[in-house]
Formats: C-alpha cells, structure tokens, sequence
C-alpha cells in the first residue's frame, strides 16, 4: 500500500490481498467452503429501493377505452375530447335519435356514464360551466345541486389519493363560491343539498356561517356610510384610509344584498 493511499483503498487492498490467500491455500477434504462476505444492511436497503424505483418507472398498460367512447370522440371531438364539458340533460336520447346505427342502447348509457363519472367532467361540473348540446352550443346552466354534489365528490376522491392532508379548508371555501354563484340565498341553498351525511352536512354549515360573517362585514360598512354624511364613497373610503374601489364595490354588493335572493326553484 502506498503513502498516499486513502482508507478506503487500503480497506480494498487488504480485502483483495485476504481474498487472494484464501484462494491460494488448499481446502481441506469435507470442509466447508468459505462464506461469502454479506453486504452492508444500507447497501442492501438501496438495492431494494432501486429495484422499487425501477419497477415503479415501468410504463403501466393504458386502459381500454369503451367503444362506445371511441366512437362518441370520434362524432364528436369538442364535447368527448381534450375538453370536457357539461352535457345538456337528454344528450343520450338525442345520441340514440342522431346516431341509431352507430350504438347500442345498454353501450351507450355506459359510456355515457363512465364520461360523467369522470374526474376531467366532475371538473367541469363544479366550476358551473353551463351545459351543451352536441354541437358545443351552452343550453342551461348546471343546477346548483349538481354543482354541490360534484364538489363533494371531487373532494371524496383528493382525500383518498392524499390520506393524512386537511383538505376541510379547499372544500368549505368551493363550497362558499359555489353558494354566491347559485344566485340563491343561504337558506334556500342549504335546503336545496343538504343531505343525510352528517359531516358533509357540517362542512355546509361552515361554509355557509362564514358567508354569514363576510355578509354581515358588507352590511355593516354599508350602514356606517349612511350614517357618515359623506356625499361620495371616495370621501368616505379617504376617511377611514380605505382603498376606494374596494369600498365602492363592498357598497355595491351590500346594496344588493338588501335586495330579495331568489328563492330555490
């Protein structure tokens, strides 16, 4: 070994040089043969994490895609393609009628269903695109309970791919966008959805107690602009050392507010 070796040469050389006497010196009759050197538990441990690795990096059979999926893609690329939207209620009649030759009656209503339990289309539902026929034309809007249950499941679905994660806030604050969006009042909203689950019963009623403190901050800035004598917002937003557009808006949505939310259909 030289001066300039480093330990871990030197741990090799020594290694080597034991490895070679041992070949060298005869074994005895019946003797057992020399055991082979087992490998440290941390190399080991990389091992198996690189066989892991690479099994996990394996391209995963795509799954087949229904026939009657193919073919709905084919008809109809804007509405069963790249982008999914919310289809007009009756589609599937208007499918049997367009297309008597091209499906089956059972094919088609489960293909149909697989595109609507979709996660891309629950999507769609819960942002409240409005629905579409066919040809991509908007028909109706989506019902607000539909809007709330595709909420719920989209939410269902992240918690079991994401076990451990508190994913409460997201959902109470979709929820809340999704009450305003709905034209309705809270009452008649809570009406509309409210279901027999307790918790997602639970996670309504936050949703809609935090619009109820957010309502009652418009409602209350409103009166202190009435009772401040100021001739224009900007002077009372300058007052208080507001933003005046932000004012101005709060304003205009409490006055709104007064007004009479329309009730649930």
């Amino acid at each position: 070994m030289t001066d300039t070796a480093t330990p871990q040469e030197e741990i090799q050389e020594v290694q080597q040089t034991e490895a070679g006497g041992a070949a060298q010196q005869p074994r005895a009759e019946g003797a057992r043969p020399p055991r082979q050197p087992r490998q440290p538990r941390q190399q080991q441990q990389k091992q198996k994490a690189g066989k892991q690795a690479a099994q996990q990096q394996q391209p995963q059979r795509a799954r087949k895609v229904h026939p009657a999926l193919e073919k709905l893609f084919e008809l109809y690329p804007g509405m069963f393609g790249a982008r999914f939207l919310p289809l007009k209620l009756g589609v599937f009649q208007d499918l049997l009628e367009k297309h008597p030759d091209d499906f089956r009656k059972d094919d088609l209503k489960v293909a149909l269903g697989l595109h609507a339990r979709s996660t891309r289309y629950l999507e769609a539902v819960a942002a409240g695109l409005p629905r579409h026929d066919l040809d991509g034309n908007v028909v109706e809007p989506v019902a607000p309970e539909h809007v709330h249950h595709a909420i719920l499941e989209l939410h269902r679905r992240r918690a079991q791919r994401n076990p451990g994660e508190d994913l409460r806030p997201q959902l109470v604050a979709r929820i809340a966008r999704a009450v305003e969006a709905s034209g309705l009042d809270r009452e008649a909203y809570a009406v509309l959805v409210r279901s027999r689950d307790e918790e997602t019963n639970a996670v309504l009623d936050e949703a809609l107690a935090e619009l109820g403190r957010q309502a009652a901050k418009r409602e209350a800035l409103l009166r202190a602009f009435e009772a401040s004598g100021r001739d224009s917002e900007q002077a009372f937003a300058e007052m208080y050392g507001m933003d005046a557009e932000e004012v101005a808006r709060t304003l205009e949505r409490a006055r709104a507010e007064r007004q009479p939310a329309a009730p649930a259909a």
